[in-house]
């Protein structure tokens, strides 16, 4: 099945410079082992590099040194594909499924990355010895609807780093209830990766006041 996964894209290296080695590996284990495990469709091997692991290394610039908490890591999308791309930045992957949970320590293990813990848990049921800076997702569910899950788990001043589609701009305007009560400020949609992916990233960042 891997003769179909999709060849690397010269994106690749620009955006995971010296960590590319790292990347390579994580998308062949990706590739080998994702659909047998229900991380990632039948048909995703032939886009696997373009939409998944460059989708999510094109965000990696807006995470800052700290703590960030990946919600829902599923397959590892975004949480180990930043981890691999920021080194220098420690994150926890939330994920409640058992099985998804064995493999990103698998992957975490294997890929030798010692900035990554996994924790086994629904985000409403998190308990923290310490706020995250940052919190991502990607493909979770609507901003409304995550506010509530991902807002709590950061300190005063945290950001969210929310990875979304074309209707980001939509899904804000239909958040501003749970903006303000959850007391988000500069909310706004960025668009990444415009002349470098060949599909551009939208991520909606919001600071908790």
């Amino acid at each position: 099945m891997t003769d179909l996964l999709e060849a690397e894209p010269a994106a690749a290296a620009v955006l995971f410079g010296e960590q590319l080695p790292v990347a390579r590996a994580f998308t062949q284990n990706l590739a080998d082992q994702g659909e047998e495990l229900g991380l990632i469709g039948p048909l995703e091997l032939p886009r696997l590099w373009s939409r998944h692991i460059l989708n999510c290394a094109i965000v990696a610039p807006l995470l800052r040194p700290g703590l960030v908490g990946d919600v829902g890591s599923g397959a590892g999308l975004p949480g180990l594909v930043l981890a691999i791309a920021r080194p220098d930045v420690s994150f926890v992957l939330i994920e409640p499924m058992e099985r998804r949970v064995a493999w990103l320590n698998d992957q975490v293990a294997a890929l030798a990355l010692p900035n990554v813990k996994v924790n086994r848990a629904r985000a409403e049921d998190v308990r923290l010895t310490q706020p995250f800076d940052q919190v991502t997702a990607r493909a979770v569910s609507a901003f409304r609807t995550l506010i509530p899950l991902t807002a709590p788990l950061l300190r005063p001043g945290g950001e969210l780093v929310l990875m979304k589609g074309a209707g980001a701009q939509a899904e804000v305007e239909a958040a501003a209830k749970a903006i303000r009560k959850y007391r988000l400020t500069d909310v706004e949609v960025i668009t990444l990766g415009e002349g470098v992916l060949q599909d551009v990233t939208r991520v909606i960042r919001a600071t908790v006041d």
